[in-house]
């Protein structure tokens, strides 16, 4: 049985622990997508505090891709030079970090409220079908084959962007409504194509970017893929389909699937509690074989402990509970009796076991 506090060896990198940072937008973004100073201390301060892993938020590999004008990108070699000093603090911390690369597809530039208005992105927003997200929403542009390999290449060269930079894990963002989710959901994806219709034609698209992006991202390094294991709508996606995804992507190498849900449409209903996706993170890993993480409202040491004790999940993202306590892995190994060293300018505070 593992220990949430044990190490967790994928390919040629070890996590020092089973907390990761879950990937969050902070719509912080400087000129031109580039990271700030509030994404080094945002991301150094988890490593700090004790995170085995810290991920980056969604990062767009074009322009069009970004959610929104405070959305970070690494579609040009600027980009990537910009992220590598936070890639260098979280590892002087004792953190591996990894970056997850995106396509927002129909949502981009989409909000929030203080960002542009929707439509108002550098180019029309871009589906697998001319679907809008919402009533009100602009009808994107149905994306043409030829479009579809500069997609693939934009994903690939953001790969080689973030191994230069010093990420140590990749991921990519297939679920919660962005591109790649778009063309696995059959309420998104209506072509007629060799990109639509059968589930084996939906995730081509997803099996592609993979491809590209093991070519050029190091056999030693991790890949981990995000899903969203149901559309929590009728006609939508299911955890069994799921699987046969996880599948797949495992025979291209991918490591973990990150295993989340929702996101496609607005009418999704949600039962939200407490570790209400783990049970996606169990079948997931059960049934494909795959190593996977469990995400949301996972809020308690205990909980987060079992989850991995119980084996139903290798990894436990926290997210909301990050922002609230950016030391969040030094406080729970305390809560749950584990000696974790904390950094020297803080030891003065430790509390005493």
């Amino acid at each position: 049985m593992a220990n949430l506090f044990d190490p967790l060896t994928l390919r040629g990198v070890q996590l020092r622990n089973r907390i990761m940072l879950s990937p969050m937008c902070q719509y912080s973004a400087g000129t031109d997508a580039m990271p700030t100073d509030w994404h080094l201390v945002h991301l150094g301060s988890r490593a700090a505090g004790g995170a085995g892993l810290v991920m980056v938020e969604a990062t767009a590999v074009e322009a069009r891709g970004r959610i929104s004008e405070g959305d970070l990108g690494i579609y040009t070699d600027a980009h990537g030079e910009a992220f590598a000093r936070i890639a260098r603090f979280c590892q002087s911390q004792g953190a591996s970090v990894g970056l997850q690369l995106a396509h927002a597809g129909r949502k981009a530039w989409s909000g929030p409220d203080w960002a542009l208005p929707r439509g108002r992105g550098p180019e029309p927003a871009v589906a697998p079908s001319a679907i809008p997200f919402d009533q009100g929403w602009p009808v994107p542009v149905a994306l043409s084959e030829p479009e579809l390999d500069r997609i693939v290449a934009a994903f690939g060269a953001g790969a080689a962007r973030a191994c230069a930079a010093g990420f140590e894990v990749l991921e990519l963002h297939a679920g919660h409504g962005y591109l790649l989710h778009q063309f696995l959901s059959p309420l998104s994806n209506q072509r007629q194509d060799a990109y639509g219709g059968s589930p084996k034609n939906r995730m081509r698209l997803l099996l592609r970017v993979v491809d590209a992006v093991r070519a050029v991202w190091p056999e030693a390094r991790p890949l981990f893929v995000r899903l969203s294991c149901t559309d929590w709508l009728t006609g939508g996606l299911e955890p069994e389909a799921v699987v046969e995804v996880a599948v797949a992507l495992k025979g291209r190498g991918v490591d973990l699937i990150d295993c989340s849900s929702g996101g496609l449409a607005p009418s999704q209903h949600i039962p939200l509690g407490p570790g209400y996706q783990v049970p996606f993170a169990e079948l997931v890993r059960r049934e494909a074989a795959i190593p996977t993480a469990a995400v949301g409202l996972i809020t308690d040491p205990h909980h987060a402990a079992e989850i991995v004790r119980s084996g139903r999940a290798d990894l436990v993202a926290i997210g909301r509970e990050f922002l609230r306590q950016p030391h969040f892995p030094l406080h729970a190994a305390h809560a749950l009796g584990q000696d974790l060293p904390w950094p020297r300018q803080y030891r003065r505070a430790k509390p005493v076991l």
